[in-house]
């Protein structure tokens, strides 16, 4: 039953790599499948997980089982799946940055390898970012007026960061970079306590994603003063880019996939690549998804290896030249 499932999943391409496998391999999945989320319940990873989860468990005749293994910016998570044994494809990770590309030159001592240890099955999804502004604190509209404005404050402005490495507080110190002002960053633990603050008044500015920015731009909590990415962000037209208002090449999206351990057999890799693919296909979980922040994406294994291996010299520099440490 699940042989022909897979077969029927991977079409006739795969025929000739599962005619050389044993049976065990060719029968993959006999079990259910461990989804390792490295995060807490309840953020924007689990929720990802948790609307493809089913869909991808109808695509391949088993259980996908959500599990969430938080802790040490995903390292913990990240490590359960690297040193998984056998490599039968039967638990695979949803990392993100900075599991992936952050982790291996924040930590001297990392227990995995993200290219090494771990093998890359497909991108799944990139998040838009916002830099925004606490109005009541920083009665800026632009970049050009925080700019100013840092000029005029010889100790910096202080900025709210989650913890050290993740998407917010990188960006953030690439805009200090890039620009030239002094931001100062205020290390929170989790983005709600982050985000609290910053509505509270105690910090004023923030990188944060859309789907967690939304609401507080809507009830003009917050203001947006500039979009992180490359384009203009759909949902707000007249928020110009970073790099539109001066900040030459400023380009920061967050971004996660799917790996499993090194040495998972390449028919199973693919098997995973397909059944995501099945999962996101129907319009109702594309809408809930983008609804969320969450923009779908897919791409071949060796697609999202080159990626990473980018994403990973771009942040070292960062990481390297801002004098950044673990916590």
């Amino acid at each position: 039953m699940h042989r022909r499932t897979l077969l029927s999943l991977l079409g006739a391409s795969a025929l000739a790599p599962l005619a050389g496998r044993s049976h065990s391999q060719a029968a993959w999945p006999s079990q259910p499948i461990r989804l390792v989320v490295p995060y807490p319940a309840g953020g924007g990873t689990d929720f990802f997980a948790r609307q493809v989860a089913p869909g991808m468990s109808q695509a391949l005749g088993q259980p996908v089982i959500v599990e969430n293994r938080p802790g040490a910016s995903g390292i913990i998570g990240a490590t359960a799946v690297a040193k998984q044994l056998p490599a039968d494809g039967h638990t695979f990770l949803l990392g993100d940055m900075t599991t992936y590309a952050v982790n291996p030159s924040l930590f001297e001592k990392l227990t995995y390898d993200p290219l090494k240890d771990l093998a890359p099955v497909t991108m799944t999804a990139r998040f838009d970012f916002l830099l925004v502004v606490n109005p009541n604190v920083l009665p800026v509209n632009n970049v050009a007026e925080l700019t100013a404005l840092a000029a005029r404050t010889p100790e910096g402005i202080s900025y709210a960061s989650p913890s050290n490495g993740t998407t917010h507080h990188l960006a953030a110190e690439l805009l200090a970079r890039e620009s030239g002002m002094k931001l100062v960053a205020i290390t929170y633990k989790g983005g709600g306590p982050a985000v609290q603050d910053l509505l509270g008044g105690q910090v004023g500015l923030m990188f944060l994603d859309r789907a967690s920015a939304r609401p507080h731009i809507e009830s003009g909590k917050l203001r947006p003063i500039g979009a992180a990415g490359s384009k203009r962000i759909a949902a707000y037209p007249n928020v110009p880019t970073i790099a539109e208002q001066g900040v030459k090449g400023f380009d920061v999206e967050g971004w996660q996939g799917f790996m499993v351990r090194a040495g998972t057999p390449d028919v199973v890799v693919k098997g995973l690549g397909v059944a995501y693919q099945k999962a996101i296909a129907p319009a109702e979980i594309r809408k809930k998804l983008t609804d969320a922040g969450i923009d779908v994406v897919g791409g071949t294994p060796e697609q999202f290896s080159s990626f990473i291996q980018a994403e990973t010299v771009r942040w070292r520099s960062v990481i390297r030249e801002r004098g950044i440490k673990a916590e």
